[in-house]
């Protein structure tokens, strides 16, 4: 067999959060169950499916061999925790008999994936180690929810949430300014903020709305059925966001889409990260922030 890390079965472009960056990568699907979000291009062509569980032991034989210490995999797919209780009982099992080693198991998920189990499913999957799903909320705006076609609301957003908190696991938000488009970032800051703030996530992922022309929403960007923010409003919108959160959380805003890196803990860290924003635009112009913007070939 060949027990190289090039033999690892990976399917496109792999995509984790920059939490997840110690973890050791095992890919389990491909693709995303509702690929149906208007701005995402990430997954291309690709259509959700499972992966065989051949592939799934052979990647695990050679990371065993090469890090036999392992002590966290991510699951990696657009939604692996769209997998059955069953088929997640399974993985946990055999990542335990090649890794003994592993504690914590994470992934990335969509809301109505975690609708999809019971509260006993949920309390035995955190029992059996997995602690932290990453969870693509994006907004809690509903009309920017809707516009976008991301297949939830807030109030789904806010149940399942508090779900995972009564079976014990950790979640991760995403919030993506610009995507409320031109003129409406602050009202989506605003019930972002209302949504969070009933809710326990660890950490909130900021990255900005990049359009590619391959995506729905560039083509409607091209047809003027959509209006890009600018990138001051941008900045403005997450000052909102940061002023308005009342949890404790860490806010990660480490990535390429973010022409503003921002990186720090709620509510101890707020006064240093609003006087970055302030430091930021007061030296920038919407011309150069743009011209970042645009020159982001993919994200």
């Amino acid at each position: 067999m060949n027990d190289s890390l090039d033999a690892l079965h990976f399917t496109g472009t792999v995509w984790r959060p920059p939490h997840e960056a110690l973890s050791v990568l095992l890919q389990v699907t491909v693709g995303c169950t509702h690929h149906a979000c208007k701005f995402c291009g990430l997954y291309g062509d690709l259509r959700f499916r499972v992966s065989p569980m051949a592939e799934i032991d052979a990647d695990l034989q050679i990371i065993a061999r090469w890090q036999p210490r392992a002590r966290r995999v991510f699951l990696v797919g657009a939604n692996p925790f769209a997998l059955s209780y069953e088929r997640l009982v399974q993985l946990a099992d055999r990542i335990r008999d090649r890794l003994p080693k592993v504690q914590t198991i994470g992934m990335f998920a969509r809301v109505d994936d975690i609708a999809r189990k019971t509260d006993a499913e949920l309390r035995e999957l955190r029992a059996r180690g997995f602690t932290g799903l990453s969870i693509g909320t994006e907004t809690g705006d509903d009309p920017t929810l809707l516009r976008m076609n991301k297949g939830t609301t807030a109030a789904e957003i806010l149940f399942q949430s508090r779900r995972l908190d009564d079976a014990g696991i950790e979640y991760y938000f995403t919030y993506m300014t610009g995507l409320a488009g031109a003129g409406n970032g602050e009202r989506a800051a605003r019930a972002t903020a209302e949504l969070f703030n009933r809710t326990h996530p660890f950490l909130i992922g900021v990255v900005s709305l990049t359009v590619f022309p391959d995506t729905v929403l560039g083509r409607e960007v091209q047809a003027g059925l959509f209006r890009e923010a600018g990138e001051l409003e941008r900045l403005d919108e997450l000052r909102t966001l940061l002023e308005r959160l009342e949890i404790p959380v860490t806010i990660d805003a480490h990535t390429v889409s973010n022409a503003v890196p921002l990186f720090g803990r709620l509510p101890e860290d707020r006064t240093r990260l609003l006087r970055e924003l302030d430091m930021a635009q007061a030296v920038s112009d919407e011309r150069d922030l743009a011209a970042y913007r645009r020159s982001i070939e993919h994200l």
